[in-house]
């Protein structure tokens, strides 16, 4: 897609396996959530644990705060100085938005900012590409979060198939297992091969909240 509508909203193309190509566009991931993980558990947090905080979060009030997850000032280490759970405390007071104190309130902030993030960018891709998209996959790490992966089906309307966890590497495999020799003509039966051998969770969206009126009390760009 070359189009002048892509290079606006800032995706690019990259050559993939068999002549394929792949139109994305780098969107914030679970970096901000580990950086807050790091400060917390360096500070006064120190019981802090993943499992915990995402059972939490998921009972905590959904959409009340939402954030620009894209924005620069969180791509940056955190430090003592300047720890990552106020970086998106004062993005939320920026915005005018109920600010974030508790890990949980911050997780929940977090998570629910990345799916607003992905619901723009799906909607984005498939009005430049000419698409309608029917199913989101989440590979690697993220498809761990089930938490995320929930809101991410809610946020965009659309079933979200979470998994394979190593699927960079797995992909890197199958190429070089059809190279010598492997019975993988394509790459249909490489995708269908990883179908049958990992377990690959489907969830599907709920419709309970507003997530069009989430999006919107966020800057445009």
């Amino acid at each position: 897609m070359l189009s002048e509508a892509a290079r606006l909203a800032d995706f690019t193309n990259e050559l993939g396996v068999d002549g394929t190509v792949r139109f994305l566009k780098n969107v914030m991931g679970l970096w901000v959530l580990s950086e807050s993980l790091r400060s917390w558990s360096d500070r006064r947090f120190r019981d802090v644990e993943l499992r915990t905080l995402l059972a939490a979060a998921a009972t905590f009030e959904p959409l009340r705060t939402v954030v620009d997850i894209n924005d620069p000032r969180l791509l940056v280490p955190g430090s003592a100085a300047d720890p990552m759970p106020e970086r998106v405390a004062a993005l939320a007071a920026e915005a005018g938005e109920p600010v974030p104190h508790s890990p949980v309130a911050i997780t929940r902030c977090i998570l629910d900012s990345l799916a607003v993030a992905y619901r723009r960018q799906v909607r984005t891709a498939a009005e430049i590409a000419g698409k309608q998209v029917e199913v989101v996959h989440v590979v690697g790490g993220g498809s761990q979060n089930e938490l995320l992966c929930q809101l991410t089906a809610d946020a965009c309307g659309l079933p979200v198939l979470a998994g394979p966890v190593e699927a960079a590497a797995l992909g890197n495999v199958l190429v070089q297992a059809r190279t010598l020799g492997a019975d993988l003509p394509d790459l249909a039966a490489m995708r269908d091969l990883v179908r049958r051998s990992h377990d690959v969770r489907r969830h599907e969206p709920r419709t309970d909240l507003d997530w069009a009126a989430a999006e919107a009390r966020l800057p445009t760009s």
